[in-house]
């Protein structure tokens, strides 16, 4: 398994597929690549969503295991900053948190999944001890951020899928799940794993904040469909949780 892997594309499963790609598209900036009554892949020069419509799919219940949120990695500070103030613009409820390796505002999309979009800080000025990288959570202070955002003209081309953040049943299993991939365990804190590869601060995330003891997931259900890794022979795989994860070269 390479050391080199990244998180290619994410699909939702949603029960209102015009609705939850025009979110994506206005709120949080993304592209149409392609639409079909049935699919819509959304992103930014390259594919980052893939939305499926499934009317009949029931909504999770917050203690289940699936989708914490994706987090989507802007280019650079400016970006957050333009993004910032277009949702100010367009009064999204949002949270936010300094977390030392990136700083990130919070919301969730009309169908209850968590999204975070972030910008990182340069990669030299975060702190690794013994393979553990400091990542706590402080106080954003969002009127210094916004000083320097601009005009906000879409997602800009350079954004990917940073991480993905997940509930999961039980720490162990989903720690032997990825390090089972090669990904290297990158921070820990209480209910939380972190995990990454190629020396990124966390590719994955798992936590059990709601979802202690989860059983496997009931299928069809909105949210988390699929994670998709790139940089490994194509092949899929499912987490302890009933999560697809695909990967492809």
């Amino acid at each position: 398994m390479t050391q080199s892997l990244r998180i290619g594309r994410v699909t939702l499963t949603v029960n209102d597929l015009p609705n939850q790609t025009a979110f994506y598209r206005d709120a949080i900036g993304l592209n149409v690549l392609s639409q079909d009554g049935t699919e819509t892949v959304l992103g930014a020069g390259r594919p980052l969503l893939v939305l499926r419509a499934d009317k009949a799919a029931r909504r999770p219940a917050p203690h289940e295991a699936g989708l914490f949120h994706t987090a989507f990695l802007l280019p650079g500070r400016a970006a957050l900053a333009s993004w910032l103030l277009h949702a100010a613009r367009l009064r999204l409820p949002l949270g936010s948190a300094d977390h030392d390796v990136s700083e990130a505002l919070y919301l969730r999309d009309p169908e209850g999944n968590g999204i975070e979009i972030y910008a990182d800080r340069p990669a030299d000025r975060w702190i690794w001890a013994d393979g553990i990288v400091k990542m706590r959570t402080h106080r954003l202070d969002l009127d210094e951020l916004a000083r320097v955002g601009g005009r906000w003209t879409g997602i800009p081309d350079g954004t990917m899928v940073g991480h993905v953040h997940l509930q999961v049943g039980a720490l162990p299993e989903a720690e032997a799940f990825w390090t089972g991939l090669d990904a290297a365990v990158t921070h820990r804190y209480s209910g939380a794993t972190f995990f990454g590869w190629n020396g990124y601060h966390h590719h994955l995330a798992a936590n059990t904040w709601n979802s202690a003891c989860a059983a496997p997931r009931a299928f069809p259900v909105t949210g988390l469909a699929e994670v998709e890794l790139l940089g490994a022979p194509a092949r899929t795989l499912h987490d302890p949780w009933g999560t697809s994860v695909r990967f492809a070269p």
